[in-house]
């Protein structure tokens, strides 16, 4: 039971005449008493609000960056309609912070013995779960002057998946991908490529892939078309340690590198080739494998979208054990890692031997562009020093790679906006040299 600020502007205006007209509080309570009467009885025809029925619909995903309706039914089975004001709580970061109070605030009228519907936008701000918090509800009596309150529990769940903003690059990748698998007029050679079909020659082919004994049997010359194997297995490697957690931007590094993992295996599915996931730092945070091709890309969305950055030193032992039990046989790894030097050279290197000897291994690196902007920076003496720190830290990330490139890695180190389209390339070009 509350007192409403109309209630109480009335009581106060009400003992205005008592110092003037009353005797004391003999004079308080004579003029007082209406108000008390009509509070009492705005208070009795208040609807209650423990016995209302809720019961919630709507959306259970959504993409980050998207809004999700979350529906409310509000049962009122008590003879008294519903007068109320709604408030439907969820975590803070279910909106951009200037929204909360406009978005998960509602009015409502519900005639006795009937239910009405309210409907919750969400606009989630970051990746993973959102729950619902309680549902309170004031109810308020006709002249408003009296409000009984109280709080429900009703258990809703929303995934906030990664946005995946590089699918806008997969239209011009599959096109790519059509020329190496021989669907256009383009040849294509490498170890490990299949032999597709018989051509005529045209003027540019590389002679090496003449078939002379084709030629033989007709009055043109034939050139043999490949196209890359099918059927390759793919396992994408998130590295979940504390270097993921380094903010590029607006957004963890790991982020970026789960948008660039989910470009390269929409586009290797389409490839035909078989695609694994792995997240790990010092256990196992995800773990999908053995999806169809159609249902490989839903797989992943739904296993990144709880995935989170740990403040923790990845197990580079660990992560290359668990990398080499997920791929049994020969494979192409994909590790999204940091380039620091310190995570590589006492972490990876080490153990470096144990995948390149089996497997071929690429490492994707998100890069910082504000370190870009810094190296180009003069005319003060503070962009002078920060110039100096960048290109530092330029030299040591392009010494790393080269360390991994002399192993036989291939090394992808690009921003965030450029990682997921060079990813790909790397993959494509892997796949035409017939590597994979």
């Amino acid at each position: 039971m509350a007192l409403t600020g109309r209630a109480a502007l009335l009581a106060a205006l009400g003992s205005l005449p008592v110092g003037i007209w009353g005797p004391g509080w003999t004079g308080i309570l004579a003029v007082n008493a209406p108000l008390a009467l009509a509070c009492a009885c705005d208070f009795a025809l208040a609807a209650p609000v423990r016995r209302l029925g809720l019961a919630r619909s709507g959306d259970t995903s959504v993409r980050l960056g998207e809004t999700a309706d979350v529906t409310l039914t509000v049962t009122n089975p008590s003879g008294r309609p519903l007068r109320a004001h709604l408030r439907d709580a969820w975590p803070p970061s279910s909106w951009p912070p200037d929204t909360e109070v406009e978005a998960s605030r509602h009015r409502l009228t519900v005639p006795a013995g009937e239910r009405r519907r309210v409907t919750t936008r969400l606009l989630p701000t970051r990746r993973g779960d959102r729950q619902a918090d309680r549902v309170t509800i004031r109810s308020f009596g006709p002249l408003g002057l009296f409000s009984r309150q109280g709080s429900h529990k009703v258990p809703w769940t929303v995934r906030v998946l990664p946005p995946f903003t590089s699918r806008k690059h997969l239209p011009s990748k599959l096109a790519r991908l059509r020329e190496l698998d021989g669907r256009t007029s383009v040849l294509t050679r490498g170890e490990g490529t299949e032999f597709d079909s018989l051509r005529e020659y045209v003027p540019g082919d590389d002679t090496r892939s003449i078939d002379w004994r084709a030629t033989a049997r007709q009055t043109t010359v034939a050139v043999r078309t490949w196209r890359p194997e099918r059927d390759r297995h793919i396992l994408l490697v998130l590295d979940t340690g504390r270097t993921s957690a380094g903010r590029v931007g607006d957004a963890p590094r790991l982020d970026a590198s789960m948008d660039a993992a989910l470009l390269l295996a929409a586009l290797a599915s389409r490839a035909g080739d078989r695609v694994d996931l792995l997240a790990y730092d010092r256990r196992v945070r995800a773990l999908v494998q053995g999806r169809s091709a159609g249902d490989v890309l839903p797989s992943l969305v739904n296993a990144m979208a709880t995935v989170e950055p740990e403040l923790v030193e990845t197990d580079a032992r660990g992560l290359t054990a668990t990398a080499l039990r997920a791929a049994p046989r020969r494979s192409l790894i994909v590790l999204l890692t940091s380039l620091d030097a310190a995570p590589i050279e006492e972490g990876l290197l080490p153990v470096l031997s144990h995948l390149t000897q089996r497997h071929t291994l690429l490492v994707a690196s998100v890069g910082d562009p504000h370190i870009a902007r810094m190296a180009t920076g003069r005319g003060r003496a503070e962009a002078v020093y920060e110039a100096a720190a960048a290109a530092q830290s330029q030299t040591e990330r392009q010494r790393t790679a080269d360390q991994l490139r002399r192993h036989g890695v291939t090394v992808v180190d690009a921003t965030p906006e450029d990682l997921a389209p060079a990813l790909a390339d790397a993959y494509l070009a892997l796949k035409a040299a017939g590597r994979l």
